[in-house]
C-alpha cells in the first residue's frame, strides 16, 4: 500500500505542480484583458495577436486547471449526499465515478481530438487571422494533454480509493 500511496501522491503533486505554475497565468490573463480593454475603448485600438494571447491563455488555464482541480478535490458535485457518506462510500463513489465516467469521457475526448491535432501538427497551423499568432498545431495539443493528465489523477483518486478501502477493511480484522 505504501508503493500506491507514493504512486498517487506523486501524480498529485505533478498535477499541484502544474496547477500552481498555471495559476499565475490568470494574473497574466487579467492584465492582458485589461490592455486589450483600454487598447480598444480609449484607444479605438484592436489587436489581433493580444485577443488571441487572451484566448490561448483563458483556454491553458482552463485545460491544466481541470488536473489541478481534481487533484485538490476541487470539483463540482452533483451528489448532494456525498458530504454525509463515509470515507468507504465515498472512497467508492470516488473509484466507480472515476472508472465509469471520468476515464471514458477522457478517452472519448483523446479519440475524437486525436485526428484533429494530427492534422494541425502535419501542416504546422497557423492562426486563420491577418497578423494572428503562429504555433497553433502546439496550442492545439492541450486537448490531448488535458485528457491524459486528468486520467493520471484519476489512477490517483482510484488508488487513493483502494487504499481508504483497505485501510477500513483492516481496521475490522
Amino acid at each position: 500500500m505504501k508503493f500506491l500511496s507514493l504512486i498517487a501522491t506523486s501524480i498529485s503533486d505533478i498535477n499541484r505542480a502544474i496547477g500552481r505554475l498555471i495559476s499565475w497565468s490568470t494574473l497574466l490573463l487579467v492584465i492582458l484583458v485589461f490592455v486589450l480593454a483600454v487598447l480598444r475603448y480609449a484607444f479605438k485600438i484592436g489587436s489581433i495577436p493580444l485577443q488571441e494571447t487572451v484566448l490561448y491563455l483563458f483556454s491553458i488555464v482552463f485545460m491544466f486547471g481541470a488536473s489541478y482541480t481534481l487533484a485538490d478535490d476541487g470539483h463540482v458535485r452533483v451528489d448532494m449526499l456525498y458530504n454525509n457518506y463515509s470515507e468507504q462510500k465515498k472512497a467508492w463513489v470516488n473509484m466507480l465515478g472515476t472508472v465509469f465516467l471520468l476515464i471514458p469521457v477522457c478517452l472519448l475526448i483523446i479519440d475524437t481530438s486525436y485526428g484533429y491535432v494530427k492534422i494541425s501538427w502535419a501542416i504546422g497551423e497557423s492562426s486563420g487571422e491577418a497578423g494572428g499568432l503562429p504555433y497553433l498545431y502546439l496550442f492545439k495539443s492541450l486537448l490531448l494533454i488535458m485528457p491524459v493528465l486528468l486520467m493520471l489523477q484519476g489512477l490517483a483518486v482510484i488508488m487513493q480509493s483502494i487504499i481508504t478501502l483497505q485501510n477500513k477493511g483492516s481496521e475490522h480484522d
